[in-house]
């Protein structure tokens, strides 16, 4: 018997402090069997990171020729390819190939490091390119957050963003690799 995906809800209040981007948005996000719940909490903060009203979850683990999420134009050419892991090297060459902006947010710290070492130089010649590094602290307090249906508020300014719920407040910075 297959498992099946885990619904979530959630309400967004954004306000890009940088971009001076204000925008509330309702949210479904639609967790894969096999993704936890950090790296689902990791999507909707990239999202919310890049927030825009074309910006859109895609199929996700469940499509090998698509990002995470992805921000199309409206003539629906592609502007943002959003990645989440730590991919090989031919599917960031086929996102920078396919986008001008690439962002790529990797995280599991132990694992995150050994791949850097091994790929820091391969991927110097992208510069559409740009690796966010979430470290371990942030991500499980990122997580600790998620519910099944959510409230959140989101602030972002000089590359932190300040997230909150009823209970919780969190500061997250990435390292830029």
């Amino acid at each position: 018997m297959a498992l099946k995906a885990t619904i979530y809800k959630a309400a967004v209040n954004i306000a890009d402090l940088d971009r001076s981007f204000f925008y509330d948005v309702n949210l479904t996000l639609v967790q894969h069997p096999s993704e936890t719940e950090q790296r689902m909490m990791l999507r909707l903060l990239a999202w919310i990171c890049h927030a825009d009203e074309n910006l859109a979850f895609t199929k996700g683990l469940c499509a090998d020729d698509e990002p995470e999420i992805w921000l199309l134009d409206d003539t629906l050419a592609l502007k943002l390819w959003i990645e989440l892991g730590l991919p090989d090297e031919r599917r960031l060459k086929k996102a920078c190939n396919q986008s001008p902006n690439v962002v790529l947010y990797v995280y599991r710290e132990q694992a995150a490091h050994v791949w850097w070492q091994s790929m820091e130089q391969k991927l110097r010649p992208y510069r559409n390119l740009t690796v966010r590094f979430l470290d371990d602290r942030q991500l499980q307090a990122l997580a600790a957050m998620a519910q099944r249906t959510m409230t959140l508020q989101a602030t972002l300014q000089d590359h932190s963003v300040w997230l909150s719920d009823d209970k919780n407040n969190l500061e997250i910075t990435f390292a830029e690799w």
